[in-house]
């Protein structure tokens, strides 16, 4: 039998990557042009994420057995594969090494690389536009295809958490409105940590990296227009070990994370927590501070491409006696779930588009603005820019 050439090595591989992560993406020209760009060519790169085809994570004995190659040759190629973005190699809490194939996104091969910090050579914008047109496509076919959608991507599970500010803009602490203790809760939920502070707190080894967010539209020529902050893209525990082995972030301790996390709170910034598996009662992974104009998340949605899907445990409540309708908060809420009613005095919140971040509360001169406890899944569905033909 002939051996595949180059391109079906690569197509196959391909299929392999992009059924990766939440959200599948399809083999397509974009996908297959990422795929060269970052494997150059390296045909054994190729057969050992397709060893990945049938087990998305397997030990080295299991590699070595899916793939066909040597112990030393297949932790050779792996550990190439982790550098360039592609795969996590971290011990087990047995201390057993596992190795993971990551997706293109969330979280996986764009974040990575986009996650250090960029020189602006043409391989980075090459890169950057590869990513863009893929994401165009998805946008084009999720508009093309949106009743039909619709119903898987009401069902997906949250993609993150937000974690809120706790202070105004002038130091105060932002009102938080109990939850009421009478509402059922499961014995064996476990509360996630509230605060950035909490989660600091849980974790010895701290890692941060640049915003891939932020710094792949710079390259594609849309600078964030708040010129927020960059070095503030956070993991933790095994994640933040996986970063700092492959160049992408750099150990920071604990009173360094509370100032960057700080100088995100004062430009702004919405805390996003990551949990495996999106099940909030295990500990957080990752934290991203993102801004309302670059952040994938938002941008995806608005475009049309992916719904916003988040747990939170607060809620916006804007007391009407003391809004004076400045309109700050409807143009800091990254959901755009805040509007001036119709005649222009006063802010009124869309409760099912608040995924409570409490940046409103944080910059409302007024002080109008409380945080409500409360356990919530938000969704909200990309809009339809296309109507049916």
């Amino acid at each position: 039998m002939a051996e595949n050439s180059l391109e079906e090595k690569y197509r196959s591989a391909a299929g392999v990557v992009c059924r990766q992560g939440m959200f599948p993406f399809p083999v397509n020209d974009p996908t297959l042009a990422i795929l060269k760009h970052v494997i150059q060519d390296d045909e054994d790169e190729l057969d050992l994420i397709c060893a990945f085809g049938k087990k998305v994570s397997q030990t080295l004995e299991e590699l070595t057995v899916s793939s066909g190659f040597s112990p030393d040759k297949a932790d050779q190629l792996a550990s190439s594969l982790a550098r360039k973005g592609l795969v996590f190699n971290q011990p087990n809490s047995a201390g057993v090494m596992i190795y993971r194939l990551l997706p293109l996104m969330n979280v996986g091969l764009m974040e990575y690389k986009f996650m250090t910090e960029l020189t602006g050579d043409e391989q980075e914008r090459e890169l950057a536009h590869l990513f863009q047109a893929l994401l165009n496509g998805v946008r084009d076919q999720v508009q093309a295809n949106y009743d039909t959608l619709v119903p898987a991507l009401k069902s997906a599970p949250p993609v993150d958490r937000t974690v809120p500010s706790r202070v105004t803009d002038d130091g105060k602490p932002i009102r938080i409105i109990p939850v009421d203790r009478k509402v059922a809760i499961p014995d064996e939920f476990v509360f996630p940590s509230q605060s950035v502070d909490e989660i600091i707190d849980k974790f010895d080894e701290i890692a941060v990296g640049h915003c891939f967010c932020r710094q792949r539209q710079k390259v594609l020529g849309k600078p964030c227009a708040t010129n927020a902050p960059t070095r503030n893209c956070f993991t933790f525990g095994k994640s933040a070990r996986h970063t700092v082995a492959q160049g992408f972030a750099e150990m920071v301790s604990k009173e360094e994370a509370r100032r960057i996390m700080r100088e995100a709170e004062e430009a702004g910034l919405v805390h996003k927590a990551f949990h495996p598996g999106s099940n909030v009662s295990r500990p957080e992974t990752s934290i991203c501070n993102c801004c309302k104009d670059c952040c994938d998340t938002l941008n995806l949605w608005r475009e049309g491409a992916f719904p916003l899907i988040n747990s939170t445990y607060y809620l916006s409540v804007i007391d009407p006696d003391l809004c004076s309708g400045c309109g700050i908060c409807v143009e800091r809420c990254p959901t755009d779930a805040i509007r001036l009613n119709d005649e222009g005095t006063t802010a009124e919140r869309d409760e099912k588009s608040c995924f409570g971040c409490g940046v409103c509360a944080r910059f409302c001169p007024e002080g109008a603005i409380s945080l409500q406890e409360g356990l919530r899944r938000v969704m909200v569905l990309p809009p339809r820019l296309r109507s049916d033909p």
